[in-house]
């Protein structure tokens, strides 16, 4: 009896030792794959050329680009079309859509808000990182609360800070006595980077979080709920601000801007990639050429678009292979 309670007594007391919470680091998913792994095709797919779907027609070059690349790439593209008396088709897709392309090889270029994904590195397709951009944290306009921790926000997404009363404003006070609203666009769950900086996979999310499927819905939602919190980047919240104004926070005290990402004191942001082809019979001059220009391009628009291009990164520390950013600092 007495040894009974004595192991009683243990047990209880270890249920009551408090468990420390959870790392960033540990809910935090990877920011990019292995670029030594290749996905394992069927015989035959490796060697087989590029051909293009029948309803695009006689042309050049086929490229599909994810939305946040076509926004700003649309007319570059198009005006050196011009410039090379080329025949070049663009369509605007997302990181599925075009990742559905190159799998059944009917494009020449595509184009990822994302890194590679595992199942992204087909035999004989190259990456080419263009930029990355910073990930906001944004709110409604009136919300008077302007900066969270990375602690917080985490928090606040996987549902254990339920009330923006429980956030201070910078002049210490209390935010609005509202349950909190979080909203997501979860897309792209097989590849890293992206929302899953903030949180690892979807079930780390709480059961309060609201998904969206689109980007004009996680802006209209945010604008128009007080109690909302969501993400996407500055150029996207531009694009469609139309469907309502949002406020970004700071992060930890760092604004979502490319100096504080590029020195690695701001956390969250997507990367955006460009592809290629190689090989015999597969890889077109004219593809590598148009994609080297984008690259320049990228490199122009960093300042409209909030871009930090490979260059700047390239000095900053990130690694790389070949052209593909493959590692932070």
């Amino acid at each position: 009896m007495k040894r009974s309670l004595t192991i009683f007594w243990l047990l209880a007391s270890l249920l009551l030792i408090p468990r420390p919470a959870a790392t960033d680091d540990t809910l935090r998913g990877e920011p990019f794959t292995d670029p030594e792994v290749v996905q394992e095709m069927p015989a035959g797919w490796p060697e087989q050329p590029i051909s293009h779907d029948p309803s695009v027609g006689q042309v050049d070059l086929v490229v599909t680009l994810d939305q946040h690349m076509y926004q700003f790439l649309l007319t570059p593209i198009h005006d050196y079309a011009v410039k090379h008396n080329l025949k070049i088709i663009v369509s605007e897709g997302t990181c599925g859509i075009t990742a559905g392309k190159l799998v059944r090889k009917t494009a020449d270029i595509g184009g990822y808000c994302c890194p590679a994904g595992l199942t992204d590195r087909l035999p004989g397709l190259r990456f080419h990182t263009l930029a990355i951009v910073p990930l906001q944290i944004l709110v409604h306009p009136e919300n008077p609360i302007d900066h969270i921790t990375l602690r917080q926000a985490r928090d606040i997404f996987q549902g254990t800070i339920h009330r923006w009363s429980e956030i201070k404003d910078s002049q210490g006070r209390p935010g609005p006595d509202l349950a909190i609203l979080p909203v997501g666009r979860l897309h792209c769950k097989i590849r890293p980077g992206h929302w899953r900086l903030l949180l690892d996979n979807e079930d780390l999310f709480g059961p309060r979080l609201q998904e969206v499927g689109t980007i004009p819905d996680m802006i209209s939602l945010v604008a128009q709920a007080p109690d909302a919190i969501g993400y996407e980047v500055k150029m996207m919240a531009e694009r469609f601000r139309d469907e309502g104004k949002v406020k970004a926070l700071t992060i930890d005290g760092q604004a979502a801007n490319r100096a504080n990402l590029l020195a690695g004191r701001y956390p969250l942001y997507r990367t955006l990639v460009l592809t290629t082809w190689e090989g015999e019979n597969i890889a077109k001059p004219e593809a590598d050429r148009l994609v080297e220009y984008l690259l320049q391009e990228g490199e122009r628009l960093a300042e409209q678009y909030d871009l930090v291009p490979a260059s700047a990164l390239r000095e900053a520390g990130w690694q790389f292979k070949d052209t593909e950013l493959i590692g932070e600092p």
